[in-house]
Protein backbone atom coordinates (compact mmCIF):
# COMPACT_ATOMS: atom_id res chain seq x y z
CA UNK A 1 0.00 0.00 0.00
CA UNK A 2 1.28 3.61 -0.93
CA UNK A 3 0.98 6.88 0.88
CA UNK A 4 1.55 10.26 0.14
CA UNK A 5 4.03 12.23 3.00
CA UNK A 6 3.48 15.97 3.10
CA UNK A 7 6.06 18.55 3.90
CA UNK A 8 5.61 22.10 4.67
CA UNK A 9 8.31 24.32 4.78
CA UNK A 10 7.44 27.62 5.75
CA UNK A 11 9.53 30.68 4.51
CA UNK A 12 9.94 33.63 6.05
CA UNK A 13 12.06 36.64 4.94
CA UNK A 14 12.52 40.24 6.00
CA UNK A 15 14.68 42.75 4.23
CA UNK A 16 17.35 44.44 5.76
CA UNK A 17 17.24 48.27 5.50
CA UNK A 18 21.00 48.66 5.29
CA UNK A 19 20.35 46.93 2.06
CA UNK A 20 17.11 47.78 0.32
CA UNK A 21 18.88 46.77 -3.40
CA UNK A 22 19.71 43.33 -2.19
CA UNK A 23 17.41 41.48 0.31
CA UNK A 24 18.35 37.97 1.33
CA UNK A 25 17.78 35.26 -0.58
CA UNK A 26 17.27 37.43 -3.60
CA UNK A 27 17.99 34.78 -6.27
CA UNK A 28 14.42 33.16 -5.27
CA UNK A 29 12.82 37.31 -4.97
CA UNK A 30 10.93 36.90 -8.25
CA UNK A 31 9.40 33.60 -7.61
CA UNK A 32 8.88 34.10 -4.08
CA UNK A 33 8.13 38.01 -4.03
CA UNK A 34 9.39 38.97 -0.81
CA UNK A 35 8.90 42.91 0.41
CA UNK A 36 10.54 45.82 -0.36
CA UNK A 37 9.96 47.26 3.28
CA UNK A 38 11.43 47.05 5.94
CA UNK A 39 8.36 46.78 8.10
CA UNK A 40 6.79 44.20 6.00
CA UNK A 41 7.18 40.21 6.22
CA UNK A 42 5.80 37.46 4.26
CA UNK A 43 5.41 33.93 4.45
CA UNK A 44 5.13 31.32 1.41
CA UNK A 45 4.23 27.68 1.98
CA UNK A 46 5.46 25.21 -0.09
CA UNK A 47 4.09 22.10 -0.18
CA UNK A 48 6.17 18.69 -0.95
CA UNK A 49 4.48 15.28 -1.74
CA UNK A 50 6.40 12.27 -1.89
CA UNK A 51 5.05 8.89 -2.72
CA UNK A 52 6.63 6.43 -0.56
CA UNK A 53 5.33 2.87 0.79
CA UNK A 54 4.74 3.61 4.13
CA UNK A 55 6.08 0.16 5.10
CA UNK A 56 9.26 1.30 4.06
CA UNK A 57 9.42 3.99 6.61
CA UNK A 58 9.71 7.43 7.14
CA UNK A 59 11.18 10.36 4.72
CA UNK A 60 15.03 10.73 4.81
CA UNK A 61 16.09 13.62 7.55
CA UNK A 62 19.05 15.54 7.46
CA UNK A 63 20.65 13.62 10.48
CA UNK A 64 20.64 10.83 7.87
CA UNK A 65 22.19 12.86 5.22
CA UNK A 66 25.22 13.39 7.62
CA UNK A 67 25.48 9.92 8.69
CA UNK A 68 25.64 8.97 5.12
CA UNK A 69 28.45 11.69 4.34
CA UNK A 70 30.67 10.68 7.47
CA UNK A 71 34.13 9.84 6.10
CA UNK A 72 35.47 5.95 6.74
CA UNK A 73 35.68 5.01 10.23
CA UNK A 74 39.35 4.35 10.27
CA UNK A 75 40.14 8.42 9.10
CA UNK A 76 41.29 10.67 12.02
CA UNK A 77 38.18 12.86 13.32
CA UNK A 78 40.21 16.41 12.02
CA UNK A 79 38.66 14.85 8.40
CA UNK A 80 35.31 14.99 9.15
CA UNK A 81 33.17 17.96 9.09
CA UNK A 82 31.64 19.49 12.16
CA UNK A 83 27.55 18.36 11.24
CA UNK A 84 28.86 14.75 10.19
CA UNK A 85 30.49 14.78 13.89
CA UNK A 86 27.39 15.45 15.42
CA UNK A 87 25.30 13.56 13.52
CA UNK A 88 27.74 10.55 14.59
CA UNK A 89 27.32 11.56 18.30
CA UNK A 90 23.79 11.61 18.20
CA UNK A 91 23.66 7.93 16.73
CA UNK A 92 25.75 6.91 19.34
CA UNK A 93 22.92 8.27 21.93
CA UNK A 94 24.35 11.47 22.95
CA UNK A 95 22.03 15.18 23.04
CA UNK A 96 23.93 18.20 22.81
CA UNK A 97 23.42 20.34 25.60
CA UNK A 98 21.02 24.14 25.52
CA UNK A 99 23.62 26.10 27.08
CA UNK A 100 26.74 24.58 25.44
CA UNK A 101 26.90 23.74 21.72
CA UNK A 102 30.44 22.46 22.22
CA UNK A 103 29.19 20.04 25.19
CA UNK A 104 27.17 16.62 24.64
CA UNK A 105 25.64 14.08 27.15
CA UNK A 106 25.05 10.27 27.43
CA UNK A 107 23.32 8.29 29.68
CA UNK A 108 24.15 4.81 29.61
CA UNK A 109 22.69 2.18 32.15
CA UNK A 110 26.20 2.01 33.67
CA UNK A 111 27.48 5.39 33.52
CA UNK A 112 26.71 9.26 32.61
CA UNK A 113 29.35 11.02 30.39
CA UNK A 114 29.51 14.49 29.60
CA UNK A 115 31.55 15.10 25.97
CA UNK A 116 33.41 18.26 25.03
CA UNK A 117 34.38 19.34 21.39
CA UNK A 118 37.71 21.54 22.01
CA UNK A 119 39.79 23.26 19.84
CA UNK A 120 42.56 20.68 19.46
CA UNK A 121 41.35 17.93 21.54
CA UNK A 122 37.38 15.94 22.87
CA UNK A 123 37.18 14.99 26.31
CA UNK A 124 35.01 13.29 27.89
CA UNK A 125 34.00 13.19 31.44
CA UNK A 126 32.80 10.10 33.10
CA UNK A 127 30.45 11.61 36.08
CA UNK A 128 30.50 10.01 39.94
CA UNK A 129 26.79 11.73 39.84
CA UNK A 130 25.66 8.75 37.65
CA UNK A 131 24.83 4.96 38.02
CA UNK A 132 28.20 3.19 38.66
CA UNK A 133 30.62 3.31 40.97
CA UNK A 134 33.20 6.68 40.49
CA UNK A 135 34.68 8.26 43.53
CA UNK A 136 35.27 10.78 41.19
CA UNK A 137 34.55 12.42 38.02
CA UNK A 138 37.03 10.23 35.32
CA UNK A 139 38.07 12.55 32.63
CA UNK A 140 39.86 11.20 28.94
CA UNK A 141 41.17 13.64 26.51
CA UNK A 142 41.38 12.22 22.74
CA UNK A 143 43.39 13.80 19.97
CA UNK A 144 41.25 14.69 16.70
CA UNK A 145 44.52 13.05 14.94
CA UNK A 146 42.60 9.28 16.15
CA UNK A 147 40.05 7.61 14.12
CA UNK A 148 36.60 7.81 15.19
CA UNK A 149 36.31 4.00 15.39
CA UNK A 150 38.81 4.40 18.50
CA UNK A 151 37.77 7.29 19.78
CA UNK A 152 34.01 5.29 19.72
CA UNK A 153 35.26 2.47 21.26
CA UNK A 154 37.68 3.84 23.87
CA UNK A 155 34.07 6.42 24.79
CA UNK A 156 31.61 3.41 24.52
CA UNK A 157 34.12 1.23 26.67
CA UNK A 158 33.25 3.34 29.67
CA UNK A 159 35.17 5.03 32.65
Amino acid sequence: MSAFHVSKLIITSQVSATYPKFPPFSVFRKSLSFPHSVSQCQRKIATFVSSKSSEAGELPTAEDEWLSRLPDKNKPLYSHSLPCIEAWLRSLGFYQSREDRAVWLIEKPDWHAQLSLDVTDLYIRYLKSGPGNLERDVERRFSYALSREDIENAILGGP
